[in-house]
C-alpha cells in the first residue's frame, strides 16, 4: 500500500485567508451577515450562528467560506483556538470574522478538504495546532499564520484520504440526522406539553371539569432537615442533575458533605431553587438527602407526583421560579412561587397525562442514546483512520 507521508500544512492548502472585522448586530439573522467565532465547532460550521452586518459595513464585508473549504478559529479562547470546520455548501450572504481563516485545496497536491478538517481537529495533530497559539491572556489565545503553514502532519495518498473522508461522513450525516430528529422530537414534546398541561386539548374518555388552584395547593416544600453527621446516604447536590432534561447525571455520599441537607423520599420532585432559569428538576426514585439550594416537592393529596414534574418543566412555572431574590445567587422565593397560577385535571387524567409525556421522554432518550453510539462508533473510526492504525485497501481508496 502507498505509505503516508510528512507534509506541512502549507503544503496542502492554497494559504490561510482572514475575514475583517464589521459592525453587527446579535440576535439578527438577516443576511448580510458575519459568523459568529462559536459557528466553527465539533468539524462544523453552523451558518445559524450569525449576526447581521450593520448596513454601513458591509462593502467592508469580505472572505465568505465557499463549497469544501475548511474555516479555522486562528483568535479564540485556549480550549476553542483551533478549531476548524468544513464547509460543505456555501451560504450567500455569509462573512468571516477577521478571527476566522478559510483554507481551500492547494490545486497542485489534490488535497481532500474534509479529510483534512478531520485530521486537524483529532488527536495530537488538533492538540498541536492549540499548542501553537501565543498571548499571555487567558481568556483569548492566537495561532500565528506562518507557524500554522509549517505544522507537519502525516497524509496519505488523495486516493486514500478520500476514502476516509467518506467513511467517516457518512457516520457524520447519521449523527445530524440524529440530532435534527432528537430537536424535532423535543419540539413536539413542548408542544404536547403546552396543549396537555394546560387542557386546550383533552385525552379520550377524559371531560370531567378542571380546577383552578395555586401551587401550593399541589405541593408543600420538604422542610425535614439533617447534618451530615447525623445520617447516611446518597446526596444529590445542583451539578447532580442535568439541566432542561430531568435527569439525574449521579450523586455523592452524604459522609464527604459538610452543610445542610434535605432529607427527601422517592417520588418528590427535586427543583433547583438556585438560578432556577437553569431549569434543574428530577423526579425522584428512592429515598436520600439534596442541597438545600433544591427545594424537595412533596405533592399533596389529589397531585400525581408525576403530573407535578412535568409543571415545573413549563416554561410558565420556570419564569415564576425565576421572579427570585438576591442578585449574584438569585433563588426562587417561594412566596411567589406558591401563588403561581394553574388549572389541573383530577388525578386519574393527571397520570394519564403523565403518562403520554413520559412515552414522549422514553423516546427522545432512547434516540439520544443512538446517537451517542454513533459518536462513540465515530471516534473509534477517527482512531483507526485518521492514524494509520488501520488502512483503507488500495480498492476501497480507489
Amino acid at each position: 500500500m502507498t505509505p503516508w507521508v510528512e507534509k506541512k500544512v502549507g503544503d496542502l492548502i492554497d494559504g490561510l485567508a482572514a475575514g475583517v472585522s464589521v459592525r453587527s448586530r446579535d440576535g439578527d439573522l438577516s443576511r448580510p451577515a458575519v459568523l459568529k467565532t462559536s459557528a466553527v465547532a465539533n468539524g462544523r460550521v453552523d451558518f445559524r450562528e450569525t449576526k447581521a452586518i450593520i448596513a454601513a459595513d458591509v462593502s467592508r464585508a469580505k472572505c465568505a467560506p465557499v463549497r469544501d473549504s475548511i474555516v479555522i478559529s486562528r483568535m479564540n479562547t485556549p480550549a476553542l483556538v483551533g478549531a476548524v470546520g468544513y464547509v460543505e455548501t456555501e451560504e450567500p450572504g455569509v462573512f468571516l470574522p477577521d478571527r476566522l481563516w478559510i483554507a481551500r485545496s492547494k490545486r497542485t497536491d489534490s488535497t481532500d478538504m474534509r479529510w483534512l478538517n478531520y485530521a486537524l481537529g483529532f488527536g495530537h495533530v488538533a492538540t498541536s495546532v492549540r499548542e501553537l497559539a501565543t498571548g499571555t491572556s487567558n481568556s483569548m489565545k492566537n495561532i500565528p499564520k506562518s507557524r500554522l503553514l509549517e505544522l507537519s502532519l502525516l497524509v496519505p495518498s488523495p486516493d486514500e484520504q478520500r476514502a476516509i473522508s467518506t467513511a467517516l461522513a457518512d457516520v457524520d450525516h447519521l449523527i445530524a440526522s440524529l440530532e435534527r430528529l432528537i430537536a424535532k422530537k423535543r419540539e413536539i414534546k413542548q408542544g404536547l406539553m403546552q396543549e396537555l398541561l394546560s387542557g386546550r386539548t383533552r385525552l379520550s374518555g377524559f371531560d370531567n371539569s378542571w380546577k383552578s388552584v395555586d401551587f401550593k395547593q399541589m405541593a408543600m416544600v420538604v422542610k425535614d432537615r439533617v447534618m451530615p453527621t447525623s445520617a447516611s446516604g446518597r446526596v444529590v447536590e445542583l451539578e447532580h442533575i442535568e439541566s432542561g432534561t430531568g435527569r439525574l447525571l449521579g450523586d455523592a455520599d452524604l459522609r464527604q458533605s459538610v452543610s445542610l441537607k434535605t432529607r427527601f423520599k422517592k417520588d418528590d420532585v427535586l427543583f433547583g431553587k438556585l438560578r432556577s432559569y437553569l431549569r434543574k428538576y428530577w423526579l425522584a426514585d428512592r429515598d436520600g438527602f439534596c442541597s438545600t439550594e433544591i427545594w424537595a416537592l412533596r405533592s399533596l393529596p389529589g397531585t400525581c407526583s408525576e403530573f407535578l414534574r412535568y409543571i415545573v418543566e413549563l416554561e410558565s412555572f420556570v419564569e415564576a421560579a425565576s421572579t427570585a431574590y438576591g442578585t449574584h445567587m438569585p433563588r426562587a422565593d417561594w412566596t411567589v412561587v406558591s401563588r403561581f397560577e394553574l388549572a389541573i385535571p383530577d388525578e386519574e387524567e393527571q397520570r394519564a397525562i403523565a403518562a403520554l409525556l413520559r412515552d414522549a421522554d422514553d423516546e427522545i432518550a432512547a434516540l439520544e442514546r443512538r446517537l451517542e453510539s454513533a459518536q462513540a462508533i465515530k471516534q473509534g473510526m477517527m482512531q483507526e483512520l485518521l492514524t494509520g492504525r488501520t488502512r483503507l485497501t488500495e480498492e476501497v481508496a480507489a
